[in-house]
């Protein structure tokens, strides 16, 4: 019984570490670069869009399909940034130990 105990009071405290770990990845932002920086996109560890940026010298009408395309590229360098970032501070969470692929613990 004693173990169940010790159990539950870890899976508690695990419980803590992740939500102030939630909050702290919200408050790490990480920026994707596409165009050789002339667009750049700034997210949170936890993916949501914080800002764009734009270089003046892409604000032509004729080159409107390249910016889009620079903002989705942009975007997508932030992500995957993010989830390092991400990975990096449940590796440390956890001590290490694998999770299953695909356990998604935050929303």
């Amino acid at each position: 019984m004693a173990d169940f105990m010790g159990m539950m009071k870890q899976a508690a405290q695990l419980q803590a570490k992740m939500a102030a770990m939630q909050q702290e990845l919200e408050s790490i932002e990480v920026s994707g670069l596409a165009g050789g920086g002339v667009v750049t996109v700034t997210i949170s560890a936890k993916g949501d869009l914080k800002g764009v940026a734009i270089d003046d010298s892409l604000m032509k009408p004729d080159e409107k399909e390249i910016l889009e395309d620079l903002l989705v590229t942009a975007f997508s360098d932030a992500k995957k940034k993010s989830e390092a970032v991400m990975q990096e501070k449940m590796k440390a969470l956890t001590g290490g130990l694998p999770l299953p692929p695909g356990l998604k613990l935050f929303g």
